[in-house]
């Protein structure tokens, strides 16, 4: 009976983990706000397990519930204070609120949720860095959000926060701009790009994870990765950003760029958007690979990242021609190259000199990995000016 049932959970989270897949998917092509509330509605219940959702935008100093799907009715189409409501209370404090019991804890307004089913809740704000909305998920008894259900909110929100920014600014661009079909065409562009990446990753990691766990692990961390990227590139209007604020992005999730356990340095690079993207995901391969089998495993190891220039005599006169990119481990366990290559060294071996139009290798040494990558300046890579 044991088995059986273990068996029947895992089917259930691959089943949810498949359908955030195409929860993505749907929102990396939504054109609206409201399609992008459409699509949180219909998928969020079966993604979470919850006995109900609803999807809070944020309206100056309101919260207005614009959609739900639930057992019973909620708050549909009202608005609230920021200050009188869990979802303006995640927004405000830009965290995920956990509530196992709404009538212990303060911050419910209990005469709200008495006509309800709800008993407990989880509120997960969307963008965290400048809320714009608010995920809920609620269900009819006590309990407490197992982490596979917390991980897969954030997914949801992470992506949320994507599809409105792609949303609105598509709304700005068809109203503000005079040139809009060719910057709509560019945005699409994008649109798709990270949608074909978002299935390629999904695709990939499915193939190779041994189970439902795994597969969520390094999925949700592929994606995490691509969207702080992302967020990177949207605070420079997604024009050149620098190599080593990318790799400082990047190295965010393993402890940072400290001068101790993880250093970097390098002249200034200016990147181009997809090169950011590409660079950016292979940092986090090897960043994953580090803590899981490398230097960053052990206290004493180290990671050195560090990038330099490459010229070539044209008429008698040095011109910079090249980057030279490389990531060295220290301190860590003896290497050994593997028997089999994964998605993560096709994506740092393959897909980022293809991106770059150069070429790259990881070098298994017994005292550390090695990674190198010289690629040609261009249009994507260039000597900052």
């Amino acid at each position: 009976m044991m088995d059986t049932a273990l068996t029947a959970a895992s089917a259930d989270d691959a089943g949810g983990l498949f359908t955030l897949v195409e929860t993505v998917e749907a929102l990396s092509s939504a054109r609206t706000v409201e399609e992008v509330a459409e699509v949180i509605r219909s998928t969020a219940r079966r993604i979470t397990g919850a006995d109900g959702v609803a999807i809070v935008l944020r309206d100056g100093d309101k919260c207005y519930y614009v959609d739900e799907d639930a057992i019973g009715p909620l708050w549909k189409g009202q608005r609230f204070p920021m200050t009188a409501c869990v979802s303006g209370w995640a927004m405000m404090n830009r965290k995920t609120a956990i509530i196992p019991d709404i009538y212990s804890d303060d911050r419910v307004p209990h005469d709200a949720y008495r006509p309800t089913f709800v008993k407990s809740m989880v509120m997960t704000p969307v963008r965290p860095d400048d809320p714009v909305a608010a995920i809920g998920a609620y269900w009819a008894n006590e309990r407490e959000p197992t982490a596979a259900e917390l991980q897969k909110l954030e997914v949801m929100a992470r992506a949320t926060a994507a599809a409105f920014e792609s949303a609105g600014l598509r709304a700005s661009l068809e109203t503000a701009l005079g040139a809009k079909d060719a910057l709509v065409a560019e945005l699409d562009h994008r649109v798709r790009n990270t949608l074909a990446a978002t299935l390629s990753i999904a695709s990939q990691t499915l193939r190779t994870a041994p189970d439902p766990k795994d597969f969520n692990e390094a999925f949700e961390g592929r994606v995490f990765s691509m969207a702080s990227a992302h967020e990177l590139l949207a605070k420079a209007d997604w024009g050149p950003t620098s190599l080593d604020m990318v790799v400082r992005a990047a190295m965010d999730r393993f402890g940072g760029v400290d001068g101790e356990r993880i250093k970097a340095a390098g002249p200034p690079i200016a990147v181009k958007a997809e090169a950011a993207v590409a660079i950016h995901m292979a940092l986090h391969e090897l960043g994953v690979n580090a803590l899981q089998h490398g230097a960053l495993r052990h206290q004493g190891g180290g990671v050195e990242v560090y990038w330099s220039i490459g010229y070539d005599v044209v008429e008698g006169k040095q011109v910079p021609a090249r980057l030279t990119f490389n990531w060295r481990e220290t301190g860590g366990p003896t290497v050994a190259e593997p028997k089999k290559r994964g998605f993560g060294s096709k994506l740092i071996e393959q897909g980022l000199p293809r991106e770059l139009g150069g070429e790259a290798r990881l070098i298994f040494r017994p005292e550390g990995l090695r990674f190198s990558l010289a690629a040609p300046f261009s249009n994507r890579l260039a000597l900052a000016q």
